[in-house]
């Protein structure tokens, strides 16, 4: 069985090989880079399955690693930074990061995070009524995982899919924040609301471009999400 692929991303080698020892015992195949060019590299040579990424970096920083990775794969991100403020975690969630954690973090905290976006990558397969979904000249296809908005294809990454799929199964429904967290990120993530909001802009900017609805998907004040229309 293949092992779980991870590039560490870090110009401080202390950090290289504290995380490789870490991740290895953890039976993970590990690969490293020191910068965001040697990262960009790795990503395209070697297709890691998860990258852990520094923000404090020479040359390129963490921001605008991201921001190129972002433009040619959609493997999961987390990134890993001294700067722990709000501002520097929603910019790396606006970049595309799935997941944000402040230097230091505990160990055991990572690893736990890593297994959450695991879980995601190979999701438990649920029955589906239909393969295809149609709201006005919005399309999904289940089976293909992919998202037409009149003839248009539309890039969703992998949360952005996750999060469409769960509304569009639950049309209609009022989904509660801690509903959608649990089941995109997971029961670790059931209170990081932040987290959601930020994404659900993302997905939102890119479904509001060409759909006929107004407002496809509505918020329910301190409460969650409804994905409206009538399915054809």
């Amino acid at each position: 069985m293949k092992q779980f692929r991870i590039l560490v991303v870090d110009d401080e080698k202390r950090i290289i090989n504290f995380l490789r020892t870490k991740l290895k015992a953890s039976g993970y195949e590990v690969l490293t880079a020191a910068d965001g060019f040697e990262a960009l590299e790795q990503v395209q040579a070697q297709e890691p399955d998860l990258i852990l990424l520094d923000v404090l970096m020479p040359r390129m920083d963490g921001f605008e690693t991201l921001k190129r990775v972002r433009s040619f794969c959609s493997t999961p991100v987390i990134v890993l930074s001294a700067k722990g403020s709000d501002v520097d975690k929603i910019k790396g969630l606006g970049l595309g990061a799935d997941d944000y954690l402040p230097k230091p973090f505990n160990p055991d905290e990572l690893i736990a995070r890593i297994e959450a976006i695991k879980r995601r990558i190979k999701p438990g397969q649920r029955k589906q009524t239909s393969e295809l979904l149609t709201v006005g000249n919005l399309t999904i296809d289940f089976k293909a995982r992919k998202v037409v908005i009149g003839n248009d294809e539309k890039y969703l990454t992998r949360i952005e899919w996750l999060l469409l799929s769960e509304l569009a199964r639950n049309m209609g429904r009022l989904m509660a924040y801690e509903e959608l967290l649990t089941q995109v990120w997971g029961p670790e993530y059931r209170n990081d609301i932040q987290l959601l909001r930020t994404w659900m802009s993302r997905l939102r900017a890119k479904l509001d471009r060409g759909t006929d609805s107004s407002e496809l998907i509505s918020t329910v004040p301190k409460a969650g999400y409804i994905m409206n229309g009538n399915p054809a």
